[in-house]
C-alpha cells in the first residue's frame, strides 16, 4: 500500500505540511510513509531521507529518542513521550494508532510540539524559587540574630560550631523530621527553634512539650486532646491537645526518650499519616506539623532494651543532628563569656570584667552542664560579686577547686608565707584530684606519702 494512492487531494498534506507541530506517519511495521515539514526540520533530514526508513534504525542512529512509534507498536496503545534529538531540543511526542478491519495496527501517528523553552521558563522558575526562598531565609537569619535574646547559638568560632550551623541551615527548609541529640544544657532547645525560625514555618506557631515534666496519665492528652465527656474529671468543653494547636507550625517534643510506649504508637501515626485521634473521638484530625525531637538518652539503647520503638526511633532520626558538649568546643567558651557578660552587664546596669586569672579557670573548667551551666555562672557572678573587676576568689569554691589549670591567687593583702601556701594548696588539690590516689600524688610531686597526708589535712583537704 502506497500512501500517495490513499488520497485523490493534496490540500490535505498541504494542510499538514502548513502545521507548526511535526507530523510523523508510519506503518504497522514501524516505516516511515511521510513527515511533514516541521517534523523533517525536527529530525535534521530531509523528507526524502526519512520516508522508507524504519523508526528503529532512526532511532538506533539517534535522530530521536525514544521512538514513540516503536513504543505504541510494541504497547498497543496511545503514548507520550519527551523526546530529545539531536541538537538537544525536547519535545512532547504523542503517538496514536490507526486500526484495520482486523484489528491490527496500520498506521502510526505521531504529533510533535517543542517544549524547550516550557521546560527552560519552569527551571528557572524552580531556580527563581530556589532563589527567594534563600534570600528569605538569609533575612530571617539577619532579623534572629538581631535579636539579644536569640544569639547564644549564633556565638562561637570552632569547626565544629561552624559545622552544627552550617547543618542547622540546610535542613532548616527541609521540611522532614528532626531528632536532635546531645549532653543536658548544650542548647538542643535553641537549636530547634532555630530551625524553626529559618523555615518557611517561621510565621506559624512554635509549641514546645518537656516530655519528663508530664505525668504518664496525661501523655495522650497534652499531646493529642480529647473530646467532651471523653473521661471522668475531664474539662466538659473537651480539650485541644499541642498537636492540633502547632497546625501549619512546630512542634517540639523535649526529652523524647520519656515517652510512654502506648504514646509512641499514636505519635508514630501522626508522623506516617499526619493524622490522629482525639481520645473519645470518632474522626481523626488531619494536621500538618512539623515535629522536631530531643534527647539526652542513648535511644538506639533503649530500642535494644524494648523501652523504645524501632520503627519510631528511625522515624524521628530521618535527619539527626549531634549537638557537642562544651567539652568538645573550648574555642567558643570564651566568645560565651563575653556573650553573656555583655547581656547581664545590661541586664543588671552594670559595668564587670573578669581579671586574667579568672578567665584562666573559666576557660579551663570541663563545664559539665554545658552552656546552660556557663550561662548561669556568669548571671551569678556579675548579680553578686562585689567589685567590678571579679577576680578568681569570686568564682564558685568548687568551680576554682575542679579546674585542671595551676593558677595563682591574687596577691593583694597577702603576705609571701600565705601566698605560697596557697600556691602549695592549689598544687595539691590538683595533683590528688587528678591521680586520686595519695601515694601516686605523693610519688609525681616527688614527696613521701606520709608528708602529702600530713599537708592535706593540714589545709582541710578531703
Amino acid at each position: 500500500m502506497q500512501w500517495t494512492g490513499l488520497y485523490d487531494h493534496t490540500w490535505f498534506l498541504r494542510i499538514l505540511d502548513s502545521l507548526t507541530d511535526g507530523i510523523f506517519i508510519a506503518n504497522g511495521q514501524g516505516i516511515t510513509l511521510w513527515v511533514n515539514q516541521a517534523s523533517a526540520k525536527i529530525c535534521g533530514l530531509s523528507r526524502e531521507e526519512l520516508i522508507g526508513k524504519s523508526v528503529y534504525e532512526l532511532e538506533e542512529k539517534g535522530i530521536f529518542s525514544p521512538s514513540v512509534t516503536r513504543k505504541v507498536l510494541q504497547e498497543n496503545r496511545p503514548m507520550s513521550v519527551v523526546q530529545t534529538m539531536r541538537d538537544g531540543r525536547k519535545y512532547l511526542v504523542t503517538g496514536t494508532a490507526l486500526y484495520n478491519e482486523s484489528g491490527e495496527i496500520q498506521l502510526v501517528i505521531a504529533n510533535s510540539r517543542d517544549i524547550t523553552e516550557a521546560i527552560n521558563f519552569h527551571q528557572q522558575l524552580d531556580e527563581l524559587e530556589d532563589l527567594v526562598r534563600h534570600y528569605s531565609q538569609e533575612l530571617r537569619k539577619i532579623r534572629l540574630e538581631k535579636q539579644h535574646e536569640e544569639r547564644d547559638l549564633v556565638v562561637g568560632k570552632s569547626k565544629t560550631f561552624r559545622d552544627l550551623t552550617e547543618l542547622v541551615e540546610r535542613v532548616a527548609d527541609m521540611d522532614v523530621t528532626i531528632l536532635i541529640t546531645g549532653e543536658s544544657g548544650v542548647g538542643k532547645n535553641v537549636i530547634a527553634r532555630r530551625i524553626h525560625e529559618l523555615s518557611p514555618r517561621y510565621n506559624q506557631p512554635f509549641l514546645q512539650l518537656n516530655c519528663s515534666s508530664i505525668p504518664e496519665a496525661l501523655f495522650e492528652s497534652e499531646l493529642f486532646g480529647y473530646k467532651k465527656g471523653a473521661f471522668t474529671g475531664a474539662n466538659p468543653n473537651g480539650k485541644i491537645g499541642l498537636v492540633q494547636l502547632a497546625d501549619k507550625g512546630t512542634l517540639f517534643l523535649d526529652e523524647i526518650g520519656e515517652l510512654p510506649l502506648h504514646v509512641q504508637a499514636k505519635l508514630l501515626h501522626l508522623l506516617q499519616d499526619k493524622r490522629f485521634l482525639p481520645i473519645g473521638a470518632e474522626k481523626p484530625v488531619t494536621v500538618d506539623v512539623r515535629i522536631i525531637a530531643a534527647t539526652n538518652r542513648d535511644l538506639q539503647q533503649m530500642v535494644q532494651d524494648g523501652t523504645f520503638r524501632k520503627d519510631l526511633y528511625y522515624r524521628l532520626s530521618i535527619i539527626p543532628i549531634q549537638v557537642p558538649s562544651l567539652r568538645e568546643r573550648k574555642e567558643d567558651i570564651l566568645p560565651l563569656i563575653d556573650h553573656f557578660t555583655e547581656k547581664f552587664n545590661k541586664k543588671y546596669g552594670v559595668k564587670k570584667h573578669f581579671e586574667a586569672g579568672a578567665l584562666e579557670i573559666l576557660l579551663d573548667y570541663e563545664w559539665p552542664g554545658n552552656i546552660r551551666e556557663l550561662e548561669n555562672c556568669i548571671e551569678r557572678l556579675i548579680a553578686i560579686s562585689k567589685h567590678n573587676t571579679i577576680r578568681p576568689d569570686d568564682l564558685p569554691p568548687d568551680l576554682r577547686e575542679r579546674s585542671s589549670r595551676i593558677t595563682f591567687p591574687h596577691l593583694s593583702g597577702m603576705s609571701l608565707r600565705e601566698a605560697l601556701e596557697q600556691v602549695e594548696k592549689t598544687y595539691l588539690i590538683h595533683a590528688y584530684r587528678e591521680y586520686q590516689s595519695t601515694r601516686k600524688a605523693a610519688k609525681v610531686l616527688g614527696m613521701s606519702q606520709s608528708s602529702l597526708v600530713r599537708r592535706l589535712k593540714k589545709y582541710g583537704i578531703r
